[in-house]
């Protein structure tokens, strides 16, 4: 009994292989799929799958410059539906971007509608845009009906599209490229069309050119928003040397209504009685120009920037951001290099010349080696184009030849056509014709059966002869070869002269001259405050140094509940150091803290302190100063301040504590202090010499006292010459001195005895 497809088992068809070999096999599989057929780009077209593509559906709807626009939803349908089966979105997104002439120097599509703009805003639905092909697509695209390149079947075998562009136009430097592969990512920017023909033309003539020599031609980045490169030329050569760098990029202060030049170079509008304001005219690459300005205008609100007043948005089609100082007095240069520092007026542009070879592998590139790769591809597009016309002026010139010899018989002709039955093989065999030629006679229309198109045949034979003569010639000579690529050239780069508008170099190339000395904390205005510090955590600052009282707490109100817990005097430009039980620093700006008219905001909002941590001491930091750190099992060190200040708001971690250990003292060392008093639970107090006291960055430290039973109440530092202070209790801010402490005096790591008389019950220092 024979069993049917449908009686198979499903599960004999599960092949049992090992997971991870499984996985890695499909993995490589997806991975190569990405960096070949969608993140990388071609060297020899510049162009990834997508936008060829879209460029090839463009050209078969005809939607080259000399005809009119087409709905961008036309073009997106015939690109999914034909040659890319992914999502709309991403289709209409790669349109849109090669339309958009802020992201491409040279676009490659002409949008009509809304198609984004600067500001970040983006483009309108494709079913309300239209688009056609540029110049510059349709130079790109010249010559994919002479046989140049392969055509390869799409994804459902019905259609062809081309495996590559094969015109003169560079894109791959002209227009850049940026994309993220599995393991691997490319970004290359956009470069001048004029300086890429020249350092090529070069490198044809002389191709062991030294790289040196390729820079003095191609100077670098020519950016679609323009705006300035300010590394140095060595930086600038070594990247393209190495295919890998990065580039400082700054917008373009210039003030086109200035007086004096020197003022519109600075972007210097003066007004009137010293007044002044500044003009951003160019923004830097792939920055949009709504997140700048609103990166300004917090940086005013936060007080970041007291130096600046107003920043204003006057732009029409040319970019004119005014930016008003708070006062004459101030420095335009500083002003400029805060919002250098500050903003995203300057980023940083990552060149990675990743890209795919003409065997489809992905390699990283020096700019010699990049363009001696496209020279030899253009010279095969060459090559290809000569033998593709050497075999159509063979396949004319085989007729030709047979319409001559129709011409010197034409009477024998028109006999046998009208007499015999068959008349193609009797003229065949009667004239020494081929069989395209016998057709082609017979095909013959009869207005053709002129003397005067007889001349013509004999003067198209001679011409298509000449022609495959040159061609013949081109094809066994390279120096013909490299001549024909010269002058093809050299006739693509007058449409983007310098003197062209679209040619012209947008962005400048110029090492920034030094800078002025910024600091960020200069930026605030100093003015004294009070933080004050409550039990469950709300922090706040008065202004002005506020009376703290016999408690150190001072006059506050608290919520219902909360109480005081520290209290110090500060300026609005030091930071705070907050130190939580757990061991944990974090660092706060007092500029930063909210005003003391309520009961402030809760310290959790502002540094992330885990739920089951306390915070144990409020300190104001001062350079260069030192803390002793003393945790509850008796071990501690010192600390430098400078090594204290946290960069996020997780803080970090100094006092390594295990189990319920805790920060049980966190004091400032004088300058003067040279030894330490530790007491502890058990009221035993030790004295020992500050030099034994490592200085640590992080750790749990050394053991300060033994303990049998409890553990460490306080510690602090002193000067044993002036004695060892406590506070009393009771009323009044009493202090006593005690001067002799001679026999509490040991090594560290002692067990002490019980302290002077009068010492507090409670084991604390104060």
């Amino acid at each position: 009994m024979s069993v049917t497809e449908d009686d198979k088992d499903p599960f004999d068809a599960i092949v049992d292989a090992p997971f991870d070999s499984a996985l890695s096999e499909r993995y490589l599989v997806y991975a190569l799929s990405t960096i070949t057929a969608r993140s990388l780009p071609d060297l020899r077209d510049g162009l990834k799958p997508v936008h060829r593509r879209l460029l090839w559906t463009m050209r078969q709807l005809k939607l080259d410059p000399a005809n009119g626009f087409k709905k961008s939803a036309r073009v997106v349908g015939e690109v999914i539906g034909k040659y890319h089966p992914h999502g709309d979105t991403a289709a209409y997104d790669a349109m849109v971007r090669l339309a958009q002439d802020f992201s491409l120097r040279y676009p490659l599509v002409e949008g009509q509608g809304n198609f984004g703009n600067i500001d970040g805003d983006n483009a309108a639905a494709y079913r309300y845009t239209e688009a056609r092909l540029t110049k510059t697509a349709m130079q790109l695209m010249a010559g994919l009906d002479e046989g140049t390149v392969n055509f390869i079947p799409t994804y459902n075998g019905e259609e062809e599209e081309p495996e590559l562009m094969p015109g003169l136009f560079p894109n791959l430097l002209a227009n850049g490229a940026s994309g993220i592969a599995v393991g691997m990512a490319t970004n290359i920017p956009s470069h001048n069309v004029a300086e890429i023909i020249d350092a090529t033309l070069e490198l044809v003539d002389n191709p062991h050119v030294e790289h040196a020599r390729l820079m003095e031609l191609f100077h670098g980045p020519d950016l679609p928003t323009g705006g300035l490169i300010v590394d140095s030329p060595e930086v600038i050569s070594n990247a393209y040397e190495t295919g890998r760098g990065s580039f400082r990029i700054r917008g373009r202060f210039h003030a086109a209504e200035a007086e004096k030049a020197e003022d519109a170079q600075a972007g210097i509008e003066r007004l009137g009685g010293g007044q002044y304001q500044l003009v951003i005219s160019e923004i830097p690459f792939q920055v949009a120009k709504g997140k700048l300005i609103e990166q300004i205008a917090q940086l005013i609100a936060d007080r970041k920037l007291p130096i600046l007043e107003d920043v204003r948005d006057e732009s029409d089609e040319h970019i004119r951001i005014v930016l008003v100082p708070k006062n004459r007095n101030v420095d335009p240069e500083l002003l400029k290099e805060s919002l250098y520092k500050l903003t995203d007026l300057e980023t940083r542009f990552g060149l990675n010349l990743n890209v795919l070879d003409a065997t489809r592998t992905p390699m990283v590139m020096g700019l010699k080696e990049l363009l001696g790769n496209w020279v030899a591809s253009q010279i095969d597009i060459l090559q290809r184009r000569a033998q593709h016309r050497l075999d159509k002026i063979a396949a004319r010139l085989e007729l030709v030849e047979g319409y001559i010899i129709a011409f010197l018989n034409l009477d024998r002709v028109i006999e046998i056509i009208r007499t015999e039955d068959e008349p193609k093989p009797v003229m065949m065999a009667e004239f020494g014709l081929t069989d395209r030629q016998a057709e082609a006679i017979l095909n013959m229309r009869l207005r053709s059966l002129r003397k005067l198109e007889e001349m013509q045949l004999r003067q198209e034979r001679d011409d298509l002869l000449a022609e495959r003569d040159d061609l013949e010639k081109l094809l066994a000579s390279p120096a013909r070869q490299r001549t024909r690529l010269k002058r093809d050239l050299a006739a693509l780069r007058k449409d983007y002269a310098e003197d062209t508008a679209l040619g012209r170099r947008r962005t400048t190339i110029a090492e920034a001259a030094p800078t002025v000395e910024f600091n960020p904390d200069a930026m605030i205005e100093k003015e004294p405050v009070t933080v004050v510090l409550s039990a469950k955590g709300w922090i706040r600052a008065a202004k002005g140094h506020v009376a703290l009282g016999e408690d150190g707490c001072g006059d506050f109100k608290y919520k219902e509940g909360d109480g005081p817990a520290f209290a110090v005097h500060a300026q609005t430009t030091d930071k705070l150091l907050v130190v939580a039980d757990n061991g944990r620093f974090y660092t706060l700006g007092c500029d930063k803290l909210p005003g003391a008219r309520g009961f402030g905001e809760p310290i959790r909002t502002m540094v992330d302190i885990e739920s089951d941590a306390h915070i144990a001491a409020l300190i104001v930091h001062r350079p260069k100063g030192q803390l002793l750190l003393a945790a509850s099992n008796g071990k501690g060190f010192a600390a430098e301040t400078d090594e204290l200040l946290a960069e996020t708001r997780k803080g970090r971690q100094v006092v390594n504590l295990k189990g319920d250990t805790k920060l049980a003292a966190v004091r400032v060392i004088a300058p003067e202090h040279d030894h330490v008093a530790v007491v502890g639970d058990n009221r035993k107090l030790v004295v020992f010499s500050l030099e034994e006291m490592p200085v640590m960055a992080r750790g749990q430290g050394v053991t300060l006292q033994r303990y049998r039973d409890g553990g460490l109440s306080d510690a602090t530092t002193f000067t044993l010459a002036e004695g060892l202070s406590w506070q009393m209790g009771g009323k009044g801010d009493r202090t006593r001195t005690e001067t002799e402490i001679g026999m509490w005096k040991v090594a560290r790591g002692a067990a002490g005895r019980l302290p002077p008389q009068g010492f507090p019950r409670d084991n604390k220092f104060d």
